[in-house]
């Protein structure tokens, strides 16, 4: 019948669409899930067994944003933008995400997109006018169906927020199929506009502890853009200058790093324009001063919530894994734990997010509960996602 889709009776292959709190573009990755039923048909995962990771990366993307866009998505997260604005802005980023999706979707069973986050508010807080827990992804997903003929889902995480959770963290449950290992406590740590951690107690589910941490990049892309940079290229800006000790002992004191877990954070929270301090600081100086808070609130989470459990390895995915100013002072705030970025350990790092959410997209489709309830706040788990469906004339 017309609209139906018949999949090839092969290992699931799934295109990941990932654009995170950096606003630096978007990443494309098509993963094959070997071991897993073919898209569509009846089945239960496979048990975790082996190494990781547990997929094959067939193709990779990566696209820039276009200045005027990033700069406009940067103005929504700034509570700057109207709702004739947004609604533009929600095309506009889809059709970016399908015009990237369009050059990898010919080998796809199935297109899985996170969209955009313009706005997260986990939990209510009168001071910042937070009267009601929502979170906000924008890019049409209706829009990438139709230009690549594939299902695509999306709108990962309402899902979870009905369910009581803050619909955040999702990618633990993907980290957890693709990057746990027996006898092996490893931290997943992903360095991009805000800092995450997923911690992996070998493979056992309910010892999985997943949040975030605060800012990484998100503030050290501000104080790059003061000299022009979109961000701190290679960690020289943030080398250059001195570190303000006094701002960052004041900043540590935020109240959200005493928080306990599940915890969630968004750059509506981490931006220069609530960072006290600042203002007779040069870029160089700025650039320094946060790039050493963002290493060492990270570090702080880590002595609070993870070290107590045993931790033997933490692997660093992200924009801030290629910032060796941040990952130096990273590494020596947690010695003696070793911290790896993904390509130490032989791992893609690029495509770590788009791939999670491959990973959610095909659960998804298939009907399987893709969350972590202890890791959201949840009162259970969910199918998150939202499907859309192109028309094929014909079947």
């Amino acid at each position: 019948m017309p609209g139906t889709f018949r999949f090839p009776l092969r290992s699931p292959r799934v295109l990941g669409l990932m654009s995170g709190t950096s606003l630096d573009g978007i990443d494309a990755v098509l993963i094959e899930l070997p071991g897993y039923p073919a898209l569509g048909s009846p089945g239960q995962p496979p048990a975790l067994t082996g190494h990781a990771p547990r997929l094959n990366i067939l193709a990779h993307r990566a696209a820039p944003f276009a200045d005027d866009l990033r700069a406009a998505l940067l103005s929504a997260g700034r509570n700057e933008a109207n709702t004739s604005q947004i609604a533009q802005l929600n095309v506009q980023v889809g059709e970016a995400l399908a015009e990237v999706a369009a050059e990898l979707a010919g080998n796809a069973d199935l297109i899985a997109s996170h969209g955009q986050t313009i706005y997260h508010i986990p939990r209510l807080d009168a001071s910042l006018g937070w009267h009601t827990r929502t979170t906000l992804q924008i890019g049409e997903a209706a829009i990438i169906a139709e230009r690549t003929g594939k299902p695509v889902v999306a709108d990962f995480r309402p899902a979870d927020l009905a369910a009581g959770g803050q619909a955040a963290p999702l990618v633990p449950f993907a980290d957890r199929i693709l990057y746990a290992e027996a006898g092996v406590r490893r931290a997943i740590h992903n360095l991009g506009g805000i800092s995450n951690l997923t911690y992996l107690p070998g493979l056992d589910e309910s010892g999985v502890l997943a949040f975030d941490t605060g800012p990484a990049n998100a503030l050290i892309d501000e104080a790059a853009a003061l000299v022009g940079q979109r961000y701190d290229a290679g960690g020289q800006l943030g080398a250059s200058g001195q570190i303000h000790e006094p701002l960052i002992q004041a900043w540590l004191d935020d109240s959200y790093f005493r928080l306990p877990p599940p915890k969630s954070t968004g750059r509506e929270r981490w931006t220069l324009g609530q960072m006290p301090g600042i203002a007779d600081l040069n870029a160089a100086d700025l650039a320094a001063t946060v790039t050493a808070f963002s290493a060492r609130s990270i570090a702080g989470a880590y002595q609070r919530f993870v070290l107590p459990l045993g931790l033997d390895e933490i692997v660093v995915a992200g924009g801030g894994a290629y910032n060796p100013t941040l990952m130096n002072h990273l590494r020596a705030a947690l010695v003696p734990i070793p911290v790896l970025t993904f390509e130490e350990r032989g791992w893609n790092a690029a495509a770590r997010e788009a791939a999670a959410f491959a990973v959610l997209g095909y659960y998804a489709y298939q009907g399987w509960r893709n969350t972590l309830p202890h890791t959201t706040g949840a009162r259970h788990a969910v199918i998150a996602g939202k499907l859309s469906r192109p028309y094929l004339n014909g079947g």
